[in-house]
């Protein structure tokens, strides 16, 4: 199946959700990415933009919509323990290393972080400096601050 893309609007901005037809393969923020594909929404993409309308509404915690995101063994391996963080809590980069059974992969960690395809889905802005600081988010800090905040507000 061809890809497929649609563009969303949210409390956070404009979102594009991709799909493969099996399931969500990204979810970016506006100026984030280059979609290819159609530019049609399909079931998973119309999944992922309720949920995501859900979340920012306070009203869902956790996702169940079908993902494959894009990566190296390492970085899949990264962004499913990043999917283990709870809703509302934050993590080091340490701390998902050791989570990993590689407790010196925290750069390793950090750079997963960085090609993270599925924007909150899978939550790298839960993941957070050692010593609390809101560091390496592509989004920027105000962002990650934004998404942890509305966490936050239960």
């Amino acid at each position: 199946m061809m890809q497929v893309y649609y563009e969303y609007d949210t409390p956070f901005g404009k979102i594009t959700v991709i799909s493969d037809g099996k399931a969500v393969i990204a979810v970016k923020r506006e100026g984030h990415i280059i979609p290819e594909g159609k530019k049609e929404a399909d079931t998973f993409t119309d999944m992922a933009a309720k949920q995501l309308d859900e979340y920012f509404a306070g009203k869902r915690k956790g996702f169940d919509v079908p993902i494959c995101p894009r990566g190296t063994d390492f970085q899949r391996s990264a962004w499913a323990a990043l999917q283990k963080i709870p809703y509302g809590e934050t993590r080091s980069y340490k701390q998902v290393a050791e989570m990993l059974g590689n407790p010196d992969a925290s750069r390793a960690v950090g750079m997963a972080n960085n090609k993270n395809p599925i924007w909150i889905i899978i939550p790298c802005h839960r993941v957070i400096g050692s010593n609390g600081s809101l560091v390496g988010y592509a989004g920027g800090t105000d962002m990650k601050r934004r998404l942890l905040e509305l966490e936050k507000r239960d």
